[in-house]
């Protein structure tokens, strides 16, 4: 498991004029903007952004914003102190008023253009002129980068208003989805899990939009009613947030001659992703082409290990599209996301989704964005034939990297020294029979039972008599290979380290943002102390009212065990 512990903190900064003085914008300045930009940032109603690599636009403030949560956590990473995500400056800029915005800060923000592929198909129709040259950030604009403690992080507003790239949309985030992605975040980064962050959640008490949702009670597919929700702003924090579909959307300008630039815009974005995301990894001595092979290793490995890192916690991203895929291997969007509970291979909580993003499919859906990584990068080493097979060769193997990082997945969350293809073929056929808790069920192996009767709070369904004996079989013929591998109490403490006690449970994430909505924000602080310790062994009220199992009536309920990006 990945260590979540917080580097301690060079210094503290308590002012917002000590933060604004951390501005450093690397992209803004080492990447070239559109050019029919405006230079002022009002760059609201949708239009076709034919070059550049990003659109200078302004925010729109939200009016009336109100604190709902801050990250204590990341504001500690980050050298902040608390005090300071209500200081009303920092208010201000993170709710969407860069006019409050002090030297060495910019008084604009910047959103960027993708490409989308879907497993490997290249789309445009979701494109207002038909050209994928008005596909991109339509909400999320980035207002902040900075370097911190010697680490360079970029805030971006979600709900941050209208972009050019809005189609049409009003560049809103309901109060709902907001409080999802904010608690999400930080719940993935206490799993050891590499993901993008939450800063910030400040509400708007007087701006609402209407949207579609699922009405109380629905067992609806898709939402049956137009709901008034209040709008908020969420600021997520990432090393970068350069996606695959960016690469994609110049390298399709290459391949298609848009204009002379192209291919350098290609490489300028490319260079600036290594630079971002691997600057640690890659040697900046190597040649260019070198560089580029040792970008796909690392890329590869951190993809693998990102989707066994899913598949590990019952995590579903539900459309891992390739504009969803974050070139730095992190996980990114949380739009349609879940966590399975009743164990299904083929969950999949967004009804837009498709079986192809369900959660045992997400590996190969993780190889069809690394396969666009792979083709968009390709151009550049034209000229490189010696490079050019070794970067085709990282292609060939990612499968085989993907199913070793998944096996390896499989033997920690078992205890086991080494990967047991018959002992984990038979669980899972076990746990679809018998209708399992995805999360219960492995804290309660990490226990080392020897009784199958000790799982059976983990069981949806009454299990019968045959299926308690192929339980407890299997049970025996596990326990004797981890038995054997040294002392049970040091082999449980791993275990518990790597399967954890607390999951996300939607139906105890709706009540905090419908009260949320209602201007209570009690229930959403207490999910998120509750989320980012997960592992912990909680007190007797917590696990009465966290570890347990989903509630019969929740699920076929919209909105609950399904709903569609509606944010």
């Amino acid at each position: 498991m990945v260590s979540t512990s917080p580097s301690p903190a060079a210094h503290s900064t308590a002012e917002f004029s000590a933060f604004a003085g951390l501005a450093n914008y690397s992209l803004l300045d080492a990447l070239t903007p559109d050019p029919e930009a405006s230079a002022d940032g009002a760059d609201h109603r949708p239009r076709q952004v034919c070059s550049g690599h990003y659109v200078p636009v302004t925010p729109t403030p939200l009016p009336d914003p109100v604190y709902v949560a801050h990250s204590s956590t990341l504001f500690r990473e980050l050298g902040l102190t608390d005090d300071l995500a209500q200081n009303p400056e920092f208010v201000r800029i993170f709710s969407g008023d860069l006019s409050a915005a002090p030297k060495p800060m910019r008084p604009y923000g910047w959103a960027t253009g993708y490409a989308l592929s879907i497993y490997g198909t290249e789309y445009v129709r979701q494109c207002p002129f038909g050209t994928g040259n008005g596909y991109g950030d339509g909400r999320a604009i980035s207002v902040f980068e900075g370097v911190f403690n010697g680490r360079r992080w970029e805030m971006q507003l979600k709900g941050g208003g209208p972009t050019p790239y809005c189609r049409g949309g009003d560049g809103r985030a309901v109060l709902r989805s907001s409080v999802r992605e904010f608690l999400a975040q930080e719940h993935m980064h206490a799993l050891g899990i590499p993901t993008s962050r939450s800063l910030t959640l400040y509400a708007s008490s007087s701006e609402t939009v209407v949207r579609p949702w699922y009405s109380p009670e629905s067992r609806s597919s898709d939402p049956d009613i137009l709901v008034k929700e209040p709008v908020a702003i969420s600021t997520r924090v990432a090393p970068s947030f350069l996606r695959v579909g960016q690469l994609e959307l110049f390298a399709r300008r290459v391949r298609g001659n848009a204009h002379p630039g192209a291919l350098e815009e290609l490489r300028l974005i490319v260079a600036h992703l290594i630079e971002r995301e691997y600057g640690a990894d890659i040697d900046p001595a190597l040649p260019f082409a070198g560089q580029l092979v040792e970008l796909a290793r690392c890329f590869s490995g951190r993809l693998t290990a990102l989707v066994a890192h899913w598949l590990r916690v019952g995590y579903c991203q539900g459309n891992f599209n390739s504009d969803n895929c974050a070139a730095g291997g992190f996980t990114l969007d949380y739009g349609p996301f879940g966590f399975c509970e009743r164990f299904d291979p083929a969950f999949q909580p967004w009804t837009g989704g498709g079986d192809h993003f369900a959660f045992f499919n997400q590996p190969a859906a993780a190889e069809a964005n690394f396969h666009m990584f792979w083709t968009a990068v390709r151009p550049l080493l034209a000229e490189a034939p010696e490079a050019l097979e070794r970067f085709d060769a990282v292609r060939q193997g990612f499968a085989d990297a993907m199913e070793s990082r998944i096996q390896a997945m499989w033997a920690s969350k078992l205890g086991l020294a080494a990967y047991e293809p018959a002992l984990v073929q038979e669980l899972l056929q076990l746990m679809v029979a018998t209708q399992v808790d995805y999360t219960l069920l492995f804290r309660q192996l990490s226990e080392l039972p020897e009784e199958a009767s000790a799982l059976e709070q983990s069981f949806y369904a009454e299990p019968s008599e045959p299926l308690v004996s192929q339980w407890q079989a299997w049970l025996q013929r596990w326990r004797d290979h981890v038995t054997s591998q040294g002392d049970p109490a040091e082999l449980s403490a791993r275990m518990k380290r790597v399967n954890p006690k607390v999951t996300w449970r939607e139906w105890l994430v709706v009540p905090a943002y419908q009260q949320a909505a209602m201007g209570d924000y009690a229930l959403v602080r207490e999910l998120q102390e509750v989320l980012t310790h997960p592992y912990d062994e909680p007190s007797p009220e917590i696990e009465a009212k966290y570890c347990q199992l989903r509630p019969e009536a929740f699920f076929t309920a919209g909105g609950v065990s399904h709903y569609s990006c509606s944010s």
